[in-house]
């Protein structure tokens, strides 16, 4: 036995460089070691060598141990160890070490997928080792996948002991490798090895490559990481010091928050390179905790994905977290991370990290913000603006945020993560990297991809202040200028080629100067090369060896010059060589030197001299002579010419001779920065005054990209109407924004009068603005000046709000004064002052007075700190004086109110923030506390004031701003569960508010953030449910206009179309329209009524809220049946219930009558239905809408046809739902992605118990004769379930069984119980299995189909079998219960099948009787048939479209109605019954329009039909002979829209190239193509009979034809005499793109059937409206406003009625005669198509291949 050994006497020269373990200690002799247990020498296929197998069920009984004995030592000193090792698939394994450190106290550190959290105490680290290749859940820890790869494991023993225990690293004592996994060596060294390189790929930089002997094998053209994995832990993102930390004496910057350095002890295994597997997370104690610090509980990261990292669309914007240390924050991509009291979220498609305190279980969705826009540029300065390489964005920093702008769009993404300004930005010549620093000392760096907007890196730069930044083109190298602490230039160069593969970013070189360095660039000719310039030098450097030197340039007579900026010039042959380089230096005196950087002597000097002419003001002409310069700030150089930007405003473009200027441009403010794009032809511009904007040089237009504040913004304040915003600065300005653009509208600025409050009148074009002064003056938007001025505050202004009406306003002054207005007409005057009411010297704040919802109430802090006072806003009674002062103990301070804000007027709660991060909930009449609660406060930090808050309309979250952060409660929930907390903003918010519709979060400080809000509103249309908004009533009866009806906003319109909008302005609805409160739990319980969609999206933006009571639609009949769904019908015999859904609605019809029910409420299309035994409840499950962030299952009373539970149980779409025998339980089975299994009490349907499965599963079923056992099968296996309950607890226990090989290799995916103890399984290869439950086996199958099984019904001794190909079998397996006793020697002779039935589609619902003699089928066609095995028929029940249905026609008698489909098929349909009478079927064709032909010669049986087909082709159908009667060929391409003319002896047909050809339906000649379209496909043709002489023409038609470039003809035509012509052309404005919800609206016309003269269009245009068009006066009479983009209109021919249909799934009806509209809810796809019956008593509308057929009560 040997001693152990002292680090002070150790001996360890033998160590280096590296020491093989087994090798060392003779593992394979077993003398030195010890096994125990299944311990083997195995040949491993990958490494091609002998490995050590350690396997077994119980880890701590198989296992390998060094040394043999407890009692002796390793005595291995090295720092890292690395193990070389692979995971046993579907296994847990442990590594344990036994490490002494230097104090010889003997720790032991475990490394396990057994782990569930990071566990230490004095003498036990336990790791929880994370795995790969899994879909990303909150508890990632567990079985080892079935792909793990050999990984390389490297653990920094100094670091591990150091960080998590404070001790230093003395000596390995002892190490054991327990089951279950494979094993190639163990070897330590005091070198940090990078596994994945070679020794000559990276010989110039200081990293160590792997020992031959240590690394994996890698073929010849492969890569290490595609193979491999590698983890390092601690990661080296988490730098540590040397030696423990002294508790006593730490620095500030050296000490996280709590007791001591806590990084995340959790290392992940990534086949990509990890980027930081570790980093130190700020734990925080529980706000209910009462001791100063809460124990901290880490939890693991989730897995990073095997194949790929995972992105998104919308993944461009990075996390970041927002802790007190800079370099002590979250840095992994898509991880969830939980501490005792703190939850941290960091999203990798969310541009936010969240931070939530208390529990983990935080409210939904989570994060509820994502930054949308940022308004503002700079921050640190205004020198940092950037091209990317392709030229098509623009990166520039705003404070915090890195933004990156497209030009062309305007579209924003986002870096987030920096905690103070970003003071230097660099990008690679790839766009792969992208480099930032920020200003606060000391100076924290991190490296971005670009691309996906990820941190890959973050790191503590050694200078204390980094100035500027500069990558080398490749993105390997990296350089920053700075100060070091003691004010001395410092020059740093980093490697970063490594950070894209994994590995961390080094420190090269770096050296001080005592030259001045304003500028620094790396050369692109030589990475190694950089240049500088300063006051008084211009150097050149070289790193070489690693060690930075410099040269200066002789600058002769020029040597005194104050150097601001330099550029390189490539040589236009693009040659590489130095000599091939020149540089150009720029000074303040106007100097412009260019050097040569081979020789380093200055070629040519040049100075820019401003020449004036007589009287003028600014310099005419530029020169370059002796005399007074004009100061140059920055210069950008091209192959062709050289930007300069100068101090006096102006940015010129000079060729490279300086010849003469090419252009300039002047700006607001000095230039600060110019940078030429890379194709030469647009030259980014910065100015000091925060302006940012580039100048075209083709086309010599400067384009404004950005303007921003240059001080801190004060407060805001949004207008309704126009979509505006207006902000108030310390900058002394007032500017105006258009919230859709981001863009500024106008700018007033005050030199001596600082502006402290803004408001806008409700209903007028006027804000309202206090200043310092104590004046109070209102704005006009349209005049752009001051209409009024009072002055009755003697302080400066601290709050200003005007009540919802507009008929009132309020101000309160540092003074304590009150003063209200009378604002009833634009010469606003002043009612009363009242001194002494608000509390004196309080600061300005967006919150210092609020005015309640209902504007009856004034609440404001005052008359002293401590107090809230609440007035009558009419009369300012004083109601109620509250007294909220109460001792802080913390600061031992009488605790004060800082804002107030008023709740919804339906609640009476007043919100009041305090001094001691309190908010208390008032009742606003008594004053009594409701609630309170503790604001979210880090440990150790001061509290700061909240000087804004608010709460969202529908009283779901509250809004506070917190320090540099906002935070949003779940206002809704009493035991709420903490706030989520986003960062950003680098300076205290000063303002949050929520937009008027709701949708989005604006919050202030050192800039203007937009967040959209990502959570669905609870204001929503109602589903099959209408609006009826009247007329604006009289002054005292009017309410305000309701954010979430008011009309989308846009710029301002004309007076004439401003007074045409004033018709449809919309109400508040009533008390009855309001919808219930939302339960927080899972399962809400919906009362009876009309319930909101909680996920159309954006539909709550301007539409119109539900009535109190009647409507003007009634659904009466669903055609069509979701063939894409899965068991989705449901059919009870012995009861008649018959229910079947179609998009979101589930239909409930009675075979006999055919009257169908119709029940709706889900937001996104039904996937399955379930029902009870009892047959009393029906369960149905949709999607997750793209706005929600869970699927949605809702419980319904057959008998009443009401929903009586919601839940919200998965993620991911619901594929089976399942009742149990007895009716108690309810199982849910997620979708492939979630693979959640879940079970549901029906008595409250709380939730009993969820697992998350280890493989997708297809179905899932509960025996019918054992309540307690279900089974799910899926990928191989079978998975049988138990159901254990122990008192009011439910567990599983699971048994899985694979499928044996007879069977084949295809999934299982169907089921079905047949007789005890059987079960019948289908699989994907046509196979039908047979298990025996009871012995877990499979006895019996045979092939069942050619395609695969996707439903299975068993009763008595008969079997269904439905399949992909259609098919469906009835078969005789009454002798398959005697064939169990066989076991696996069973023959399927036995079974045979008795009848076969082949369906249009493949098979995906069925329910038949109890003695399988008739049923109802379900196939992906849509089509419903009823099924007779006796007589061998099938029956169509429902019958619908395959594909998108295009268009629905009328007979004229409206005895029929045809509709077209893109799968070819034209249908005629009884009216009255909407039973389907003929069909035309063309094969391989898609039929995109058809045309019923008008009453022909009093003869209404020659009734016909035509048909438009993709192939250009034109058929002619006859509808009472049932026969094609002509098929022409009038076009080449696609036709678009066909009509007949008035006769029905002409045929108008257009195209998608923009051609009109008319056509004899009778002979088949086209006599007549008209062209004037061409170009734009045809979407409209429209025809009337008219007499067209007062238009001035002559014809017996007037017909229109409208196509998608936005024009309009009108003709007029009598085909008989082959007479026509153009009446009017009509063009409208078209946008660039114009899309709503992924479609593009078409451009669509119609005459109106109540007005001959009158033409209405709907398009993509500027606007959201319907335009009214005047055929006789040749003008535009009136507009009406749109929520959105119509897709499609009808007009009604019996009333003023219109129909609209919009993309976000609503349909809208407006009664053009009162002015009032209706919006309905229903479809589950845009209503792409919508049609009046030509008596208006039916409205048919579709989506996709859907048809709902509305009914028009009093018609």
């Amino acid at each position: 036995m040997r001693r152990e050994p002292r680090p002070a006497e150790a001996l360890t020269a033998w160590q280096h460089p590296f020491l093989n373990v087994f090798r060392h200690f003779r593992v394979d002799e077993w003398k030195r070691s010890a096994k125990q247990g299944d311990v083997a020498v195995v040949t491993d296929k990958t490494l091609k060598g002998a490995v050590y197998r350690i396997r077994g069920s119980v880890s701590a009984a198989n296992y390998i141990q060094l040394p043999k004995s407890s009692t002796q030592s390793l005595g291995l000193t090295g720092r890292y160890l690395y193990v070389l090792f692979r995971p046993l698939p579907s296994k847990h394994f442990v590594i344990h070490l036994d490490v002494s450190s230097k104090d010889n106290q003997v720790i032991r550190v475990s490394f396990s997928n057994l782990f569930k959290e990071f566990k230490s105490t004095a003498t036990w680290l336990q790791f929880p080792l994370v795995l790969e290749a899994r879909t990303p859940q909150r508890d990632l820890v567990g079985l080892a996948p079935s792909g793990a790869r050999w990984t390389c494991l490297q653990l920094d023993l100094q670091d591990v002991l150091l960080v998590y225990l404070n001790r230093c690293y003395g000596h390995l004592k002892s190490i054991r490798l327990c089951a279950s996994l494979l094993v190639r060596n163990l070897y330590t060294s005091d070198l940090c090895f990078e596994p994945a390189i070679s020794g000559a790929q990276w010989a110039k930089l200081p990293v160590t490559p792997m020992p031959r002997e240590m690394a994996f094998p890698v073929p010849k053209g492969e890569s290490w990481h595609d193979r491999y994995i590698h983890v390092r832990f601690p990661s080296e993102s988490l730098k540590v010091p040397s030696k423990p930390i002294e508790k006593s004496c730490s620095p500030p910057e050296a000490v996280l928050l709590g007791p001591g350095p806590q990084p995340l002890p959790c290392p992940v295994a990534s086949s990509k390179p990890v980027r930081f597997s570790v980093s130190p997370v700020v734990q925080t104690p529980s706000p209910t905790a009462q001791s100063g610090r809460a124990a901290l509980a880490p939890r693991p990261f989730p897995e990073v994905s095997l194949s790929q990292e995972r992105s998104d669309a919308s993944n461009a914007d990075g996390p970041g977290f927002h802790s007190l240390e800079p370099w002590a924050q979250l840095e992994a991509s898509d991880i969830h991370t939980a501490a005792a009291g703190t939850h941290v979220l960091t999203h990798e498609s969310a541009e936010v990290p969240v931070a939530r305190t208390g529990s983990c279980e935080g409210f939904l969705p989570d994060p509820v913000l994502r930054l949308k826009g940022v308004i503002g540029f700079g921050g640190h300065g205004t020198r940092q603006a950037l091209w990317t390489p392709d030229g098509a964005a623009v990166v520039y920093p705003c404070h915090a945020v890195i933004v990156v702008l497209l030009v062309d769009t305007g579209e924003q993404r986002f870096f987030l993560g920096h905690t103070d300004k970003v003071s230097a930005l660099a990008l690679d010549g790839s766009s792969s990297l992208l480099a930032s620093a920020q200003a606060r000392a000391p100076s924290v760096m991190r490296l971005w991809d670009f691309q996906t907007g990820r941190c890959l890196c973050l790191f503590r730069s050694p200078m204390h202040v980094v100035c500027s930044l500069s990558f080398s083109d490749s993105g390997a190298l990296l350089c920053g200028v700075g100060k070091d602490h003691h004010g001395r230039t410092m020059v740093v160069a980093w490697g970063t080629g490594q950070v894209g593969l994994g590995g961390e970013v080094v420190v090269l070189a770096k050296a001080h100067t005592d030259f001045d360095v304003q500028a620094f660039r790396v050369t692109f000719f030589d990475e190694t090369r950089m240049a500088s310039c300063g006051q008084g030098s211009v150097r050149l450097w070289r790193l070489r060896g690693g060690v930075l030197r410099s040269c200066p340039v002789d600058l002769g007579e020029h040597h005194a010059l104050q150097f601001t900026d330099l550029a390189f010039k490539q040589a236009r042959d693009g040659c590489p060589e130095p000599s091939a380089a020149m540089l150009f230096v720029c000074s303040r005196s106007g100097h412009i030197l260019e050097i040569d950087c081979q020789r380093m002597v200055v070629r040519h000097a040049r100075r820019l001299l401003p020449t004036r002419t007589p009287g003028g003001p600014h310099p005419q002409k530029q020169t370059f002579s002796s005399g007074p310069g004009i100061a140059i700030s920055s210069l950008s150089v091209s192959p062709a010419m050289c930007a300069v930007g100068s101090e006096d405003g102006f940015l010129r473009l000079w060729p490279l001779d300086f010849s003469s200027v090419l252009l300039e441009a002047e700006h607001e403010g000095p230039v600060s920065s110019v940078c030429v794009s890379p194709d030469g032809l647009r030259v980014l511009s910065a100015t000091s005054s925060g302006h940012l904007g580039f100048l075209d040089t083709l086309s010599r237009v400067y384009h404004m990209l950005a303007r921003s504040h240059t001080a801190p913004v004060l407060a805001l304040a949004m207008e309704q109407r126009r979509g505006q915003l207006a902000t108030v600065s310390q900058d002394r300005t007032v500017r105006i924004w258009d919230l859709a653009t981001l863009q500024q509208l106008y700018d007033f600025t005050s030199s001596e009068d600082a502006p402290c409050a803004v408001t806008f009148h409700p209903t007028r074009p006027t804000f309202f603005c206090g200043f310092s002064s104590g004046a109070v003056r209102s704005f006009s938007l349209e005049a752009a000046e001051v209409l009024v001025e009072h002055t009755c505050h003697r302080g400066a202004v601290t709050g200003l709000t005007a009540t919802p009406d507009g008929r009132l306003l309020f101000s309160s002054c540092s003074q304590g004064s009150l003063a209200q207005y009378s604002c009833a007409d634009p010469q606003w005057h002043v009612l009363r002052v009242a001194a002494d009411m608000v509390c004196p010297d309080a600061p300005a704040s967006p919150s210092a007075l609020a005015v309640s919802r209902d504007g009856r109430l004034l609440a404001f802090v005052g008359p002293s700190r401590c107090t809230v006072t609440v007035m009558g806003s009419a009369s300012l009674d004083e109601l109620l004086r509250v007294d909220i002062g109460t001792l802080d103990l913390a600061s031992s301070r009488l605790d004060s109110a800082m804002a107030v804000c008023f709740g919804p007027a339906a609640l009476g709660h007043l919100l009041v923030s305090t001094s001691s991060n309190r908010v208390v909930v008032l009742d606003a009449v008594s004053g009594r506390i409701i609630r309170e609660s503790t604001v979210f406060q880090l440990p150790g930090v001061h509290p700061e004031p909240c000087p804004s808050l608010t709460l969202s309309e529908d009283a779901r979250f509250l809004l506070i701003a917190a320090g540099r952060t906002i935070k949003v409660w779940d206002y809704a929930t009493q035991a709420s569960p903490g706030p989520q907390v986003y960062i950003g903003h680098s300076e205290p918010v000063q303002a949050v508010a929520f937009s008027p519709d709701q949708q989005q979060v604006l919050s202030a400080g050192d800039a203007v953030f937009l967040w959209d809000v990502l959570a669905p509103t609870e204001r929503q249309v109602p589903t099959l449910s209408c609006v009826c908004l009247g007329p604006p009533g009289p002054p005292e009866t009017l309410s305000p206009p309701s954010p979430a009806t008011k009309a989308s906003p846009g710029p301002p319109q004309p007076a004439r179309q401003a007074r045409a909008q004033d018709r449809w302005r919309t109400q508040r609805p009533g008390p009855a329209s309001s919808p219930g409160s939302r339960s927080p739990s899972h399962v809400r319980h919906l009362h009876h009524g009309w319930a909101s969609v909680p996920g159309l999206p954006k539909v709550a933006m301007g539409t119109c809220p539900p009535p109190a009571s009647g409507g003007w639609l009634r659904l009466k009949a669903v055609v069509g049946y979701s063939g894409n769904g899965r068991a989705n019908m449901v059919w009870r015999p012995d009861t008649g219930f018959f229910a079947y859904t179609c998009g979101r609605l589930v239909v409930v019809e009675d075979l006999h009558s055919g009257a169908q029910q119709h029940w709706s409420g889900h937001s996104a299309e039904i996937s399955t239905l379930a029902l009870s035994h009892s047959a009393q409840v029906l369960a149905s499950a949709s999607g997750r809408s793209s706005t929600t962030a869970h699927c949605q299952i809702r419980v319904w009373d057959v008998s009443g046809g009401l929903c009586q539970h919601l839940i919200f149980p998965h993620s991911t779409t619901v594929l089976a739902l399942a009742f149990s025998p007895d009716d108690r339980l309810l199982v849910t089975l997620g979708d492939h992605d979630g693979r959640t299994l879940a079970l549901w009490g029906t008595a409250t349907y709380d939730l009993v118990s969820s697992t998350r499965l280890p493989e997708p599963v297809h179905g899932v079923a509960f025996n019918p004769w054992d309540a307690g056992e279900l089974t799910c099968v899926g990928q191989g296996t079978v998975t049988f379930w138990l159901l254990q309950q122990r008192g009011a607890d439910i567990s599983l226990q699971v048994r899985r069984e694979p499928v044996p090989e007879a069977v084949g290799a295809g999934e299982l995916t169907s089921l079905c119980y047949g007789a005890p103890p059987l079960l019948y399984c289908g699989t994907s290869s046509g196979q039908v299995c047979v298990w025996d439950t009871r012995a877990g086996r499979c006895f019996l199958s045979w092939e069942a189909d050619d395609g695969g099984i996707g439903l299975l019904l068993f009763s008595g001794s008969r079997l269904v079998s439905g399949s992909s190909t259609g098919r469906l079998r009835l078969w005789a397996v009454g002798a398959v219960s005697e064939l169990r006793c066989k076991g696996s020697g069973a023959r399927s002779s036995s079974v045979f099948m008795e009848h076969e039935l082949v369906l249009d589609g493949a098979v995906v619902s069925a329910s038949f009787d109890d003695s399988v003699d008739m049923g109802v089928v379900g196939t992906t066609a849509g089509t419903l048939w009823f099924v007779s095995w006796a007589e061998g028929t099938s029956t169509r029940l429902i019958s619908g479209h395959r594909s998108k249905v295009n268009e629905v026609v009328f007979s004229p008698g409206e005895s029929h109605c045809a509709t077209c489909s893109e799968d070819g098929s034209v249908r005629v349909w009884a009216l009255a019954s909407m039973e389907l009478v003929i069909q035309f079927q063309v094969l391989n064709q898609s039929c995109l329009c058809l045309a019923w032909s008008p009453p022909c010669c009093g003869r209404p049986e020659q009734q016909r039909l035509a048909a438009g087909y993709g192939d250009g082709s034109l058929r002619i159908f006859s509808v009472s002979r049932t026969a094609m009667e002509l098929k022409m060929h009038p076009h080449p391409v696609a036709l678009t829209t066909v009509a007949f003319s008035t006769d029905g002896q002409t045929v108008l047909s257009g195209d998608k190239d923009g051609l009109v050809a008319v056509s004899h339906p009778c002979t088949g000649t086209t006599f007549r193509v008209l062209s004037d379209h061409q170009g734009a496909p045809i979407s409209t043709i429209c025809v009337t009979c008219k007499e067209c002489e007062d238009l001035g023409v002559e014809g017996t038609d007037l017909w229109l034809a409208a196509s998608g470039d936005q024009r309009v003809s009108v003709w007029a035509s009598d085909w008989l005499r082959n007479h026509c012509e153009l009446v009017d052309w009509l063009s409208f404005p078209m946008p660039a793109t114009t899309e709503t919800q992924g479609h593009l609206p078409p451009s669509l016309a119609a005459f109106c059937p109540w007005d001959g003269a009158l033409l209405m269009y709907v398009g993509p245009g500027v606007y959201k409206e319907v335009i009214i068009y005047n055929l006789c006066q040749k003008q535009v009479v009136e507009k009406i406003p749109l929520p959105f983009f119509a897709m499609s209109l009808s007009l009604s021919p019996g009333t003023h009625l219109l129909a609209v249909g919009f993309a976000e799934c609503m349909l809208r009806l407006v009664d053009c005669a009162m002015g009032t509209a209706q919006d309905f809810a229903g479809h589950d796809n845009a209503v792409h198509l919508c049609r009046f019956t030509p008596s208006a008593r039916l409205l048919f509308t579709a989506a996709r291949n859907e048809i709902l057929v509305w009914e028009v009560p009093g018609l």
